[in-house]
């Protein structure tokens, strides 16, 4: 793997950590009742918590779901 490719994994990794975060700080259980909820494909958001597939228009879709803004995702983001 080029080293901008696991630059690039690392962080969609990262992503997917804090989305898994959020989410549970918010009172979902599992992804599948949170995308459900907030008509988001199960399977596809399943991936972006996996750190794949993330698109920006994706993530201000979830972000606006969680109510989260770009300032608190990013907040601790290393």
């Amino acid at each position: 793997m080029a080293k901008h490719e696991k630059y690039i994994q690392e962080n969609l990794d990262k992503l997917g950590k804090r989305l898994v975060e959020l989410r549970l700080e918010k009172g979902y259980k599992n992804y599948e009742q949170f995308a459900f909820k907030h008509d988001i494909s199960r399977s596809q958001y399943g991936r972006y918590e996996n750190g794949q597939d993330l698109r920006f228009s994706s993530l201000c879709k979830v972000l606006k779901a969680l109510d989260v803004s770009f300032e608190e995702f990013f907040k601790n983001f290393d």
